[in-house]
């Protein structure tokens, strides 16, 4: 899709959790698609500018020399860091949020403390939700023909395939399936809302190959999927999918299909 007038300015993204795996691959395929992107980071190190670096020399190569990349930093488990966040596009435009970033990890029921508990609904709910509620004005003055998008990355398995030993992510991750759902009905129609959720989509690193074998073994496809898959099937809903909201779209392979 074209925006509206090209001539103003570029559309513009910010995305969540970019220095590395989905994250980054989502920065690269918005800026290829001609996007101003806005890298969110826990941190500024290296592996971050490199990922920045990636992401400019990706809308170099697609024909957008011009657009800007940048890197921004903020700790998604602390709101303060998040609000503060929101507060450096105050003056300035935005048109997509992609919210990748995510804590995972595992802990037993019988080993979850609150505070553990609570990192990862902060991280993986509460701050998509107030950034989102932040950056609305931003966002529903976008230049996109279907609107100001939002984009939040849950779990299919949160969605009723749970396995064992991450009752803290799986629950935050099914609040998040409700914002984005709610979020779709309030924000409506200025801003539309919609959400992934992935199978495997990129391994994690040190992932057991055992498990690996048996979880490919279950999927229909007979593979993972790629953080490319899900940058793209992320563009196509903040830029494309114009009739779509509280939407959560599987991106699994057909692994919910089965048992």
């Amino acid at each position: 899709m074209k925006v509206k007038d090209n001539s103003l300015r570029r559309p513009r993204t910010l995305v969540t959790g970019a220095a590395v795996r989905v994250g980054r691959a989502t920065a690269i395929e918005f800026a290829r698609r001609g996007h101003d992107v806005v890298l969110a980071v826990r941190k500024i190190d290296g592996t971050a500018e490199a990922s920045c670096d990636l992401v400019r020399k990706s809308a170099h190569d697609a024909g957008h020399p011009d657009a800007k990349i940048e890197l921004r930093a903020a700790n998604l488990d602390d709101p303060t860091a998040v609000a503060a966040l929101a507060a450096t596009f105050a003056s300035e435009t935005l048109d997509v949020i992609v919210h990748c970033a995510s804590r995972y990890d595992a802990r037993a029921v019988g080993e979850i403390d609150a505070e553990y508990a609570l990192s990862h609904f902060r991280t993986n709910a509460l701050a998509p939700l107030l950034l989102t509620q932040a950056l609305r004005g931003q966002l529903a003055q976008s230049i996109l023909p279907a609107g100001g998008s939002v984009v939040c990355f849950t779990d299919m398995h949160a969605q009723g395939r749970m396995y064992t030993n991450h009752s803290a992510y799986f629950a935050s991750k099914g609040a998040l399936i409700a914002l984005v759902e709610a979020l779709a009905v309030e924000l409506a129609p200025s801003i539309r809302v919609n959400g992934i959720a992935p199978g495997v989509v990129e391994w994690p690193v040190g992932a057991d190959p055992e498990f690996q074998a048996r979880y490919i073994a279950r999927t229909p496809l007979k593979r993972a999927g790629t953080a490319i898959e899900a940058a793209q099937c992320a563009a196509w809903l903040a830029i494309e999918a114009s009739f779509m909201t509280g939407v959560i779209l599987r991106l699994d392979g057909g692994r919910w299909l089965t048992t």
